[in-house]
């Protein structure tokens, strides 16, 4: 209704231009030439301000007014000589290629501000891809992008190598999947799909990767293509990137295998070496005393002791690696947990003094005691060994934030600034580990992998000369779970 009350505005108002501008004409006596240029400047004017229709009107108004009131003979619509038929011809002329020269115009401004909006549009479109960090969050992102750039209804776009579909609307019709995947197997560059759907094939080179549909189909030929082809380069650039994530973690792979074999070949033959050779001797030394042989005894237990831990460490290593760790929660007092790992670790730690304490209450908590006793156990060999005799090992637990969280801290060396942010790696064991010489490396590896699996995380902090503290956490479960959420079911 509104946009009908501004039509009959506007033609109203041509009338009475055209109307005021012949009686203006009348009123100072002008001939027919200054009343022709007039008439003619006024069907110029409105042919670049008006529309075709409203500026032919006009035209006709005029060319009818000059005729009655300026050609022979007057006040009527017969034109009487030759003369006044050129002014009339040259006049109708003259309107005619004015409308089409001004229609012409408006066209040409209309395209070109339609290619300017095309040419801000795909600007926008790439600043966006080109700012999205993560290159699998964009392919998902894409069809919600372009939607909105180009204010369309809907956009799908279909993956090759996935094999997948992605799209800025929930109601996808099966047809236009079929139709999709049928243009990445056929010659059709483009197609109008059911439900008001144009689709361009996204090819690289001479290979497709993929299919692009929209609706409605108000893209032109040349912006389609062009958007295709930036989506185009954003999957190969995907592609690129899996292939460079793939061939990055076979290497890795490999390389921690080799380090595997290495550091565990150079591990285990150290307490072998010591095995076998007091062995040796104890077979061989005929003049060896009782406190000798003791001695020899008291190495062979501890290397085989070291052994053991050591070949622990790496089936340890081996299940997290395989994904086999399973989460049984079980009702527990964090206390009890945390005297079971002080009891189990009693004989590595006889030259330590260790505290426990527990802040707030001790109510029992659903955890995994078996995985979160291996994490202490780690932690205190770590403490143990990083430590001077004599030295204060404090094991603590609360609750906070909706977690049951516990710390192991002691006031030895602490680590050294360098070291901390790489401690958690596989085999890595810093300075003072390759001054001590003992351990594998993976101990606080495998610690950070099973709370993973758990649910939580670990955190360390130290000070050189002060101590280290390691604080870790499990999520806080205090009721019964109908069914373990980390991947197992409730023990008892």
């Amino acid at each position: 209704m509104v946009s009908d009350s501004r039509g009959v505005v506007h033609w109203f108002v041509g009338t009475m231009i055209a109307v005021l501008t012949t009686l203006a004409l009348v009123w100072i006596g002008a001939n027919s030439t200054v009343a022709g240029m007039a008439f003619l400047v006024l069907v110029v004017w409105s042919s670049t301000q008006a529309g075709l229709r409203l500026a032919l009107y006009i035209a006709v108004l005029c060319a009818l007014s000059f005729d009655y009131f300026f050609l022979l003979p007057y006040h009527t619509l017969r034109i009487a000589g030759a003369q006044e038929w050129v002014a009339m011809v040259s006049f109708v002329a003259s309107c005619v290629v004015v409308e089409r020269v001004a229609e012409l115009a408006r066209r040409q401004t209309r395209q070109a501000e339609q290619r300017r909006e095309d040419v801000e549009r795909l600007y926008d479109l790439s600043q966006e891809m080109m700012l999205h960090e993560d290159a699998e969050g964009l392919i998902h992102d894409l069809p919600r992008i372009i939607d909105r750039v180009f204010a369309l209804e809907g956009v799908v776009l279909y993956v090759c190598d996935r094999d997948q579909f992605f799209a800025s609307t929930s109601d996808l019709p099966m047809s236009i999947r079929v139709s999709l995947h049928a243009m990445t197997q056929g010659p059709n560059p483009t197609l109008v799909l059911p439900g008001g759907f144009t689709a361009n094939a996204l090819m690289l080179g001479l290979r497709p990767v993929g299919a692009l549909g929209w609706r409605p189909a108000r893209l032109s030929r040349e912006v389609a293509t062009a958007v295709s082809a930036q989506v185009a380069i954003v999957l190969a650039r995907s592609i690129a990137l899996e292939a460079t994530a793939r061939m990055e973690a076979a290497r890795e792979g490999e390389r921690l295998r080799t380090a595997l074999i290495d550091s565990l070949t150079h591990e285990l033959r150290t307490p072998l070496t010591s095995i076998r050779a007091a062995a040796t001797t104890l077979l061989e030394a005929e003049g060896l005393d009782e406190a000798g042989r003791l001695d020899l005894a008291a190495i062979v237990d501890e290397e085989a002791s070291r052994l053991d831990q050591l070949i622990g460490e790496a089936v340890e290593m081996a299940e997290i690696d395989a994904n086999v760790v399973q989460i049984h929660l079980v009702p527990q007092h964090p206390r009890a947990l945390l005297d079971q790992a002080v009891e189990e670790s009693r004989k590595i730690l006889a030259s330590h003094r260790v505290n426990i304490a527990v802040e707030g209450s001790d109510d029992p908590a659903w955890f995994d005691p078996h995985l979160l006793g291996r994490v202490l156990r780690h932690l205190l060999e770590n403490a143990r060994s990083y430590t001077p005799p004599g030295s204060r090992i404090t094991l603590s637990s609360r609750r906070v934030g909706g977690r049951l969280e516990f710390c192991v801290e002691d006031n030895g060396p602490g680590i050294d600034a360098l070291d901390l942010p790489l401690i958690f790696e596989k085999f890595y064991r810093g300075k003072r580990g390759a001054i001590v010489g003992k351990g594998s490396g993976m101990g606080l590896a495998i610690t950070r992998a099973i709370l993973a699996a758990h649910g939580g995380a670990i955190e360390v902090s130290s000070v050189p000369g002060q101590g280290t503290s390691f604080r870790f956490w499990v999520p806080l479960v205090e009721k019964e779970p109908a069914k373990n959420s980390l991947g197992g079911e409730p023990g008892s």
